[in-house]
């Protein structure tokens, strides 16, 4: 069995609460090696998790002998630049979502891909639960028979970290490519992708309705997809807690199943035969199936079909919402 040693770049919330965990506990993979602008954040990182070697430089990470795949968990600004250094260094990359800040960076990053012949996975874990596989199974058995619309739904408050000049980083467009619409509609975008095929059509209308920050608040969009199902979708990160909602609704001709994405909220089917409530949970360490997949991939009996070329699409559809295209 080939041997996965993980180098990772960034060692954030997401690395530490989602996906970090994962890489050591699959057989035939470990992490050797760390990286993190702020030194106390590496080595502490390293430290807790029995990390060999930490670095703040990525460069020194990517080129570290025993580090032979690498995970960028950065924000989105850097994705293209760290991706395309592990892949020119002969480095398959597995890089967190969405996969760049825009869908130009998305382009170059599959051309350096093709290029080296090293391949770039992107943290679309959704499409991997349990939760999701089984609202693509549904579909794809035809209980809800030919598929009318789907209809895309998100409405949450502002928080409290929304107020003042100390942003996060998340609303910053230079480096997140946009603000939390740019964060969040990407793993909704990918799931309904991954069911329906691509999205070949979009459009939308954003605004800044709360004015607590620069970036959109409001976004509305509609798009269509190859197998031209139309679709919509709205998002609000300044509403009232009244209007709080995540889900999606996917409405057939013999009934509409509706499920949420960030929530866990359980998977409702509605037919003529009555309601039924899905309860399928996520596991401890929500990245673990897709990092398992990649790791499989890279060991050559296994398949990962999130790549950075089905997730270019995403970016896509995102930026042309937002008139970046």
């Amino acid at each position: 069995m080939k041997l996965i040693h993980w180098g990772f770049i960034g060692c954030g919330d997401v690395v530490e609460r989602k996906s970090g965990p994962a890489f050591s506990d699959i057989a035939g993979s470990d992490v050797v090696a760390v990286m993190s602008r702020t030194e106390e954040r590496a080595r502490s990182y390293a430290e807790r998790h029995g990390i060999k070697r930490w670095y703040t430089d990525a460069q020194k990470l990517i080129d570290d002998p025993e580090v032979n795949a690498v995970y960028v968990a950065t924000p989105p600004s850097t994705h293209a630049i760290m991706a395309m250094m592990a892949m020119r260094a002969g480095k398959p990359v597995y890089v967190e979502k969405p996969l760049a800040a825009t869908y130009d960076d998305c382009i170059r990053i599959n051309r350096v891909s093709e290029e080296t012949g090293q391949p770039c996975f992107v943290a679309y874990y959704r499409r991997y639960l349990p939760y999701f596989q089984r609202v693509k199974q549904i579909v794809a058995d035809g209980t809800l028979g030919r598929i009318m619309n789907v209809q895309i739904r998100f409405a949450v408050p502002p928080r409290s970290c929304d107020y003042g000049e100390s942003l996060p980083w998340r609303l910053n467009p230079e480096i997140a490519g946009g603000g939390y619409f740019y964060d969040l509609a990407p793993h909704q975008l990918d799931i309904l992708q991954d069911i329906f095929g691509v999205i070949v059509k979009a459009s939308g209308f954003c605004a800044n309705r709360g004015e607590l920050y620069q970036a959109e608040d409001n976004v509305s969009a509609c798009f269509l997809f190859e197998n031209g199902l139309p679709a919509s979708g709205t998002w609000c990160f300044t509403g009232h807690e009244s209007a709080r909602e995540d889900r999606i609704d996917i409405i057939g001709e013999l009934g509409t199943l509706s499920f949420s994405v960030f929530e866990q909220k359980p998977i409702v089917l509605m037919t003529s035969e009555g309601r039924q409530v899905i309860d399928i949970p996520h596991p401890q360490y929500v990245q673990m199936p897709i990092v398992k997949s990649v790791i499989e991939d890279l060991q050559g009996f296994g398949l990962c079909t999130s790549t950075s070329v089905s997730a270019t699409p995403v970016n896509w559809v995102l930026d042309r919402i937002l008139g970046k295209i």
